[in-house]
């Protein structure tokens, strides 16, 4: 999916909502876990129900890797699926892959030839040539960390060098030498709140990937406020707001209403644009 596609889909929909496939074992509904598949049981499940109300699924590679081959082989089916079924729908790989470029190569080729997602997370910390061979793949999007929420984030991509420049700043400024806005997207954490202000000084047209909406607590309207363009330039995820909203039998209908409650608070937002 390129840009183009990507931003007429979020005004086609009204919704920049990507809903979040963090599926645990643990956590799915207890009716599932007789059956013969119950991830790829409980993922289609939640598709099928939220795909109205959202642009994107971004699965999390943790929650399946966990399982060993059973959990990679429902990854794999729930790509299949949505490939087939939504292919207007972005599928994020949240995998946060990385390594020097021969690795990177390889875990490129496994995600957007193997897999077929069209977007990956990478992780930056090891400069160009662990980000560049994602690049390479025409159609498809890297999405590079760059401002996260979680606590350990103030040990490093805030911290500023002697010209005042923070190092998720420097991330931002220097990677958009690899990539264009047309391949490249930035995670930036709900949770930052204003500092999407300073996002955009640096990145005025990329698009954002935003986690942390929903159980984390980050505001949807601050997000828009200081974060939003003319083409939208978000991705707002949501995983456990949506995917855990009841754990009973009515489990899909519920995440439906919740990905749909977030929808119309995303029209109302896109409608100020």
């Amino acid at each position: 999916m390129n840009r183009q596609e990507l931003i007429g889909q979020i005004f086609d929909k009204n919704t920049f909502l990507c809903v979040g496939l963090d599926t645990d074992t643990k956590k799915i509904p207890a009716h599932l876990l007789g059956t013969d598949d119950p991830i790829f049981n409980f993922n289609k499940a939640i598709i099928d129900a939220t795909a109205p109300f959202c642009v994107a699924y971004k699965p999390n590679l943790a929650f399946y890797e966990a399982e060993g081959p059973r959990g990679v082989s429902a990854f794999e089916k729930t790509v299949a699926y949505l490939k087939e079924a939504y292919p207007r729908h972005l599928v994020i790989a949240d995998a946060k892959r990385g390594d020097i470029g021969n690795t990177s190569m390889l875990y490129a080729r496994s995600f957007f030839e193997e897999y077929g997602v069209d977007a990956l997370t990478v992780a930056p910390y090891m400069g160009e040539d662990s980000v560049v061979p994602f690049l390479k793949y025409e159609g498809k999007w890297v999405v590079l960390l760059a401002l996260t929420s979680n606590k350990g984030s103030f040990d490093f991509q805030l911290t500023a060098g002697a010209d005042g420049e923070r190092l998720f700043e420097k991330v931002l400024r220097v990677s958009q030498q690899w990539g264009t806005d047309e391949n490249l997207m930035y995670v930036v954490g709900a949770t930052r709140g204003s500092m999407f202000e300073d996002v955009r000084k640096v990145v005025p047209s990329h698009f954002l990937l935003v986690p942390g909406v929903g159980a984390q607590g980050g505001s949807l309207q601050e997000v828009c406020k200081y974060g939003m363009t003319k083409d939208c330039g978000l991705l707002v995820n949501s995983s456990r707001g949506i995917i855990y909203a009841s754990s009973g039998e009515d489990f899909a209908a519920a995440a439906a209403s919740k990905a749909e409650e977030l929808q119309r608070e995303m029209q109302a937002e896109l409608r100020q644009i």
